[in-house]
C-alpha cells in the first residue's frame, strides 16, 4: 500500500469517524489538513509480502507423553501476518509459537491465515479456513485486527459485530481465542497533532468496544494500545520499521511478549489473574 493511500485513509477516518474536522473549528481544520499533507509524504505501508512462518516450532520438546503438538492459528491483518520484517522467525506468529512451545514444553504447529489489508469483514473467510479440517482444528487462535477498520472508516458497531461473530464461531468449535485489540494509531511518529490525537482517539475507542464484544463471546483480549502505545511512542525509531507504519522486528518481539502471558493463560499454562484484577482491567471500557 502506498504512503499516500495510508495517510489519506488515516486522514479520512479522522474527518468522518466522529471527532473530525467539523468539531475542530476553522483554524484547527487548516492545521489538520497541513498535517495530512505531511503524513502523505512520510507514512506508508510495506510493499513486500510478509514471510511465511507456518510450520512446527519447539522440535526440542519431544512428545514423550504421547500428546500431539499444540495447534496455534493466527488471523487478522498485516500486523498478524508479520508484514514489514524479512525473516519468518521475526513474525509475531513465529515468536508466539516459539514462546508457547517453551512454556508448554511441547511442540507447536503454527498456521497463519492473516491477510495484509484485511478488515474485520475478512474474518469470516479466515475463520472458515482454520476450521475447514476438523482433524487440524486449532487449540488456540490469536486475532489481531482493527487498524484497517479505522483507516477505512468501517462503523465501529459493524467492526465489533464481525469480530464477535468470529470469536463466537471459534469458541463453539472448542478453540480458545486471544484478541490483540486495535493498536494505537496515534503512536505513528510522522503523524503530528492534531491528526495524531484524532487517530489515537478513534483507535482507542474501537479497542475498548472490541474488548467488550470479545469477552462477551468467551474470548480474551490484550490491549495492545494500552500496553504498547507508550513504549512505541517513546521509541519509534526502534519499534517501527522503515515504512513508519508496521512494527520492526523489535516491535513485533515487544508485542509478542505482551500477548504471550494471555495466550498461555488461555491454555491453562500460566498463573491466572485474580478475578478482581480482571474486573479492574475492564472498568475503563
Amino acid at each position: 500500500m502506498s504512503r499516500a493511500r495510508v495517510a489519506r485513509r488515516i486522514a479520512a477516518a479522522a474527518a468522518y469517524g466522529g471527532g473530525g474536522i467539523g468539531l475542530l473549528g476553522g483554524v484547527a481544520a487548516v492545521l489538520l489538513l497541513t498535517e495530512v499533507s505531511h503524513a502523505k509524504r512520510v507514512v506508508g505501508g510495506s510493499e513486500d509480502p510478509p514471510p511465511r512462518a507456518d510450520g512446527r516450532y519447539g522440535f526440542d520438546f519431544s512428545a514423550s507423553d504421547g500428546r500431539p503438538p499444540l495447534r496455534l492459528a493466527f488471523l487478522g491483518d498485516s500486523t498478524a501476518a508479520g508484514q514489514g520484517v524479512h525473516r519468518p522467525s521475526q513474525t509475531p506468529g513465529a515468536l508466539l509459537a516459539s514462546g508457547l512451545a517453551a512454556v508448554a514444553e511441547r511442540p507447536v504447529d503454527l498456521r497463519n491465515v492473516a491477510q495484509p489489508g484485511a478488515q474485520s469483514d475478512d474474518l469470516e473467510r479466515q475463520v472458515t479456513l482454520v476450521l475447514e479440517d476438523p482433524a487440524a482444528r486449532p487449540d488456540v487462535c490469536v486475532i489481531m485486527i482493527g487498524a484497517n477498520d479505522v483507516t477505512h472508516r468501517m462503523p465501529p458497531a459493524q467492526s465489533v459485530r464481525l469480530l464477535s461473530e468470529a470469536v463466537r464461531r471459534l469458541r463453539e468449535r472448542g478453540c480458545e481465542v486471544v484478541v490483540g485489540t486495535c493498536p494505537d494509531l496515534g503512536t505513528i511518529e510522522p503523524v503530528y497533532q492534531p491528526l495524531r490525537w484524532i487517530a489515537r482517539r478513534l483507535s482507542r475507542q474501537l479497542a475498548a468496544a472490541q474488548t467488550i464484544g470479545v469477552v462477551e463471546q468467551g474470548g480474551r483480549t490484550v490491549s495492545l494500545g494500552d500496553l504498547l502505545g507508550p513504549e512505541f511512542a517513546a521509541n519509534p525509531r526502534e519499534l517501527f520499521g522503515p515504512d513508519n507504519y508496521h512494527p520492526s522486528a523489535e516491535g513485533y518481539a515487544t508485542a509478542a511478549m505482551a500477548v504471550l502471558p494471555t495466550l498461555c493463560g488461555a491454555l491453562g499454562l500460566w498463573p491466572q489473574e485474580p478475578e478482581e484484577a480482571r474486573d479492574v482491567g475492564i472498568l475503563p471500557v
